[in-house]
């Protein structure tokens, strides 16, 4: 069983509740839900995502292998198998408080299409609240602390894995994405768990770019505990949408 939603051998739902995009869900979460249907989540994934993932309905799950693919009817949705660990390590290590002061430096001009997400919204007081923003001293470093309290997915006293994988999505949004001209979509994420995060102790978010190429920008992230144990790792792909 899933935190996000339901699933049974051969067929996921992702509930409403955790969108990215107003109706499909958040890149990273569902990129976690496909993670794990593919083995142990403790294990390194690797997700492809083909199309935006539907939210409130039932995902075929189609099997070969380890692999996984996810589809909306003729439509394969996301593309999940296990890889190797992400070769990534934080520019930086920030604090909490370093992580609090980042967000004092968020995002202000969000586009509309990422106002209501799930993960990293500063509206929605029932989401997790990577309301990420520029690491003072660090200003192409994101940061941001991470919700762990009553109301986020948990299991057995420890974050869901699906809401690691959101907080490594969200966060990896570099600021060099921040003035393009259009918004810049998910495609993809390798990323290892290798600690679960202890519900309601303090978490910090931190993300950095890593290299673009014309519409494709390549980002990484991680989680770190309050005295900067690596709690997991990530690398993204982005692509800004065309006009």
């Amino acid at each position: 069983m899933i935190a996000l939603g339901s699933a049974s051998a051969d067929r996921v739902t992702i509930d409403t509740r955790f969108n990215g995009p107003p109706t499909s869900a958040n890149g990273g979460c569902a990129c976690g839900v496909a993670a794990r249907l593919i083995r142990d989540p403790a294990h390194p994934a690797e997700v492809a995502l083909r199309a935006p993932v539907p939210l409130g309905t039932g995902l075929d799950v189609e099997r070969w292998g380890d692999a996984v693919k996810l589809r909306h009817g003729d439509v394969v949705v996301a593309e999940a198998r296990p890889a190797p660990a992400p070769d990534v390590v934080p520019p930086v290590r920030p604090t909490v408080a370093e992580a609090r002061a980042a967000m004092d430096r968020s995002w202000d001009t969000r586009p509309e299409v990422f106002a209501g997400c799930w993960v990293c919204s500063p509206t929605r007081d029932d989401g997790l609240g990577v309301t990420f923003g520029r690491l003072p001293g660090h200003d192409g470093v994101t940061a941001a602390l991470v919700r762990t309290g009553a109301g986020v997915p948990q299991e057995d006293g420890r974050l869901a894995p699906e809401v690691a994988w959101g907080a490594l999505d969200c966060v990896s949004y570099a600021p060099h994405l921040w003035d393009l001209e259009r918004p810049s979509m998910l495609a993809g994420m390798t990323a290892e768990l290798l600690e679960p995060g202890p519900a309601g102790a303090p978490a910090v978010a931190v993300g950095w770019p890593v290299h673009s190429d014309g519409r494709k920008h390549h980002t990484a992230s991680a989680l770190l505990a309050a005295d900067g144990r690596l709690l997991a790792r990530a690398r993204a792909l982005w692509i800004t949408l065309r006009g």
